[in-house]
C-alpha cells in the first residue's frame, strides 16, 4: 500500500518552461527597445533554453540574463534590469494546473502523507511553494540548500521518509528528470514515477509513466480510480 506520496518541484508540480516561456513573452515586450534587432520568436526561445528546465541558474554560471546580453552584444545594464525583472516576476507566474490541484486534493481526502523533495536554493523553492498556494499543505519539505543533501543522493530520500513515518515501499516519488528524480527514487526504494517531459528520455525499464498527475491515482488509491497510465517494461 502506497501510504506517503512524495513530488518534484520544478517541472513536476508546475511547467516550468511554461512559465519561463510566459514570462520571457513578458519581458520582450516592456524591454523591447532594448535589445535591439531581437525578435520575440528568438529571445523567447534563448531563454528557454539557457534556463535548461530549471538547470541553466547555477553559482558556477554567469546568470540567465548576463548569457543572454553577452551572446548579443548588448549592455549588461540590460543584464541586471532583465534578471531583476525575471526574479520579481517569476513567482507571479506560478500556477497549478486543475489537474495537479485536483490530484493533490484527492490523496490528501484519502489520508496520504504528502511532501516535496527538492534541489535548489531555500528561499527561491519555499517562495515557489507559496505562490502555488502550497505553503503549508504538506506534511513535508526538504529542500536541498536547507538539508545540506541533493537528489539524487538516496539520504535526501531516507530523510523525507522517517519524517513521514513510512518504510520505502509505502512510498511513492514522482519527479520529472530520469536520473535525479526517478533514478535517485528507485535507489532509495520508493516506487518510481517519471512525470513525462518531451526534453528527456526515460531510458530506465519497469518505470510507471504519466503524463498528468492524476494518473497515479490509480496506484495510489486502487485500480478502480479512473486513470490512464502506462508502465515501461522491459
Amino acid at each position: 500500500m502506497i501510504r506517503a506520496v512524495l513530488f518534484d518541484l520544478d517541472g513536476t508540480l508546475y511547467d516550468r518552461d511554461e512559465l519561463v516561456r510566459n514570462l520571457a513573452k513578458e519581458q520582450f515586450m516592456i524591454f523591447r527597445e532594448n535589445l535591439g534587432d531581437i525578435d520575440e520568436r528568438r529571445f523567447v526561445q534563448r531563454l528557454v533554453d539557457l534556463d535548461a528546465h530549471g538547470y541553466g541558474s547555477k553559482p558556477a554560471l554567469p546568470a540567465l540574463h548576463e548569457r543572454l546580453v553577452t551572446e548579443w552584444g548588448l549592455g549588461a545594464d540590460v543584464a541586471d534590469r532583465l534578471e531583476r525583472h525575471f526574479w520579481q516576476s517569476y513567482d507571479r507566474h506560478c500556477e497549478l494546473s486543475n489537474d495537479t490541484s485536483a490530484t493533490l486534493q484527492t490523496l490528501r481526502k484519502h489520508g496520504k502523507k504528502l511532501g516535496v523533495i527538492t534541489n535548489g536554493p531555500t528561499e527561491p523553492q519555499e517562495q515557489k511553494l507559496q505562490s502555488l498556494g502550497l505553503a503549508s499543505f504538506f506534511d513535508v519539505v526538504l529542500i536541498s540548500e536547507a538539508e545540506g543533501l541533493r537528489k539524487p543522493d538516496r539520504m535526501i530520500f531516507a530523510r523525507a521518509l522517517e519524517r513521514c513515518g513510512v518504510e520505502p515501499a509505502e512510498a511513492m516519488f514522482v519527479g520529472d528528470h530520469p536520473e535525479v528524480d526517478v533514478a535517485g527514487a528507485r535507489a532509495a526504494g520508493l516506487v518510481p514515477v517519471w512525470k513525462r517531459v518531451p526534453y528527456w528520455e526515460m531510458t530506465l525499464e519497469d518505470v510507471l509513466i504519466v503524463d498528468t498527475l492524476s494518473e497515479i491515482l490509480p496506484t495510489c488509491l486502487g485500480p478502480n480510480t479512473n486513470s490512464a497510465c502506462t508502465r515501461r517494461r522491459s
